[in-house]
């Protein structure tokens, strides 16, 4: 097998492993909570530092990428990805896992942007590029389905550590393959140096943004702490929008949202980003703690809608070219927002048979739609500038994934709160809350069939079909969730 083919499987385990772990926990709360003894915001952290630290650090992850070589980030976050996991295993307590957790974030924010890098750079021809990118999208998405089922199987029959002691063996395989097989490239047009300050800015407005929607509705929502997490994070915003405009190296261009093609864009991958995440993980609380399904059979769940995004995606693809993606995404934004609707409607005596439509029909409206957008997106962008489109891409969603599930579980726990203070029990009261955050995110995901329709009208149809994918769907969006305090309140 040639060498560029060899080169495809490394990024493939690369992609699979960081992929998984973004979702691999999520049917694993319950055990790693009663084992390491943690409080609901230690738990919160465990599960959200992460995706915080992946989604915070990735635009820098691509910058370094090009500035300093894709093979070499590739193998420098591969590492720090790998021995983070194995001190995630290891970790006896909830503040060394939420720095195992931390630092896996911070080596899958260095090794993802080089993955589709790779593909591009090893693969000239545009049959075999297709074929490449087309393995990467389908091995990100089987990363969406098995994710719950793997963890479910782990937490319920092994220790939960082996959620993470997994990748050590695939990374060191991973680091195997790819010393023989990627070659070194670089985006030689792109400038010498990092825009640190907008850098800076933009972590500090992200964490403390999170850090206030996490704990605002213990410390309280207008405590002097919070407003001043708010404002913090407002004045980082405005910080890193002043430094982006002024650099002449920025981090983020701000001309590129000025495309409406693709400002509108990123604007719809956020708002079905706060539906998958959302639906993930509080889905995966209701069908635990309030439908008594074991770790195994609420990771099996979720395994119909993950094949059929994965089935979809590669027919939204090919008709998406045909239609026009200003069609075909808010037909699939309508599809998620009607499989959503089947979930509000959902009580504590539903079976696994009657979760199947929502579960089947959010799993093709998404597939139908990803590459359509992402296609769009990129295609609106100069050749030049779609590494950074590309990443810009990700991190929407990634940014939007962590906000949205923040938000509706404090829609959540406020709903709850409510129902409990009322006399309503625990259970009836978690469904209280949490069918008032599917109809936040049922409305969320409405406004995204809009605005689909209005920024994509005008988008130029792609002359080549080889799809450029920013992500395989939600697998990476998805689907790590903080909003795990209401657990102990369902258990009451």
């Amino acid at each position: 097998m040639a060498r560029r083919w060899w080169s495809l499987v490394a990024v493939g385990l690369a992609t699979f492993m960081t992929y998984l772990d973004n979702n691999v926990t999520n049917v694993a709360i319950p055990t790693i909570q009663r084992d390491l003894h943690l409080s609901i915001a230690g738990l919160e952290w465990v599960v959200s530092s992460y995706i915080l630290a992946f989604a915070g650090l990735l635009l820098v992850g691509g910058k370094l990428a090009d500035l300093y070589g894709r093979r070499r980030m590739f193998f420098i976050g591969l590492t720090v990805f790998t021995l983070s996991s194995l001190g995630a295993g290891l970790a006896g307590s909830g503040g060394v896992l939420i720095g195992m957790r931390l630092a896996q974030g911070l080596g899958a924010a260095l090794l993802v942007p080089t993955t589709l890098a790779i593909i591009v750079a090893s693969f000239h021809d545009v049959r075999e590029r297709t074929t490449a990118v087309g393995v990467w999208t389908a091995i990100g998405a089987m990363a969406l389905g098995f994710g719950p089922l793997i963890g479910g199987l782990i937490s319920q029959h092994v220790h939960w550590g082996w959620i993470f002691f997994i990748n050590v063996p695939v990374g060191a395989i991973t680091f195997a393959i790819g010393l023989f097989a990627i070659q070194e490239s670089r985006d030689t047009s792109v400038g010498r140096r990092l825009d640190v300050p907008g850098l800076a800015a933009s972590v500090v407005a992200l964490t403390s943004l999170v850090y206030a929607l996490i704990e605002g509705h213990d410390k309280g929502w207008t405590s002097g702490v919070i407003m001043g997490a708010f404002g913090l994070a407002a004045l980082a915003a405005a910080a890193f929008l002043l430094i982006e405009g002024r650099s002449a190296q920025p981090m983020v261009p701000v001309t590129l949202l000025r495309s409406r093609v693709f400002g509108g864009g990123l604007a719809t991958m956020m708002l079905w980003a706060f539906g998958i995440f959302g639906i993930y993980f509080f889905t995966s609380i209701y069908l635990q703690d309030v439908l008594g399904f074991s770790p195994t059979r609420a990771g099996l769940a979720f395994l119909p809608m993950a094949l059929c995004m994965a089935l979809f995606a590669g027919i939204g693809g090919r008709l998406g070219l045909r239609v026009g993606a200003h069609l075909l995404v808010p037909l699939g934004l309508a599809l998620d927002a009607v499989g959503l609707y089947l979930f509000s409607r959902l009580g504590a005596g539903a079976t696994f048979a009657g979760l199947m439509p929502g579960f089947l029909l959010f799993g093709a409206g998404s597939g139908l739609m990803n590459v359509p957008l992402t296609n769009a997106v990129l295609g609106s962008m100069p050749r030049e500038r779609s590494g950074i489109a590309s990443a810009l891409l990700n991190n929407s969603r990634e940014v939007a994934g962590l906000l949205g599930v923040t938000v509706i579980g404090a829609v959540l726990r406020s709903r709850q709160g409510v129902a409990l203070r009322h006399g309503t029990g625990p259970v009836p009261a978690f469904i209280n809350g949490y069918h008032a955050g599917l109809v936040l995110t049922i409305a969320l995901v409405a406004v995204g069939v809009v605005v689909s329709y209005l920024a994509l009208r005008r988008a130029p149809r792609p002359a080549d079909a080889t799809p450029v994918p920013a992500s395989s769907g939600p697998a990476q969006a998805s689907d790590e969730a903080p909003a795990d305090r209401v657990r102990a309140d369902v258990r009451g």
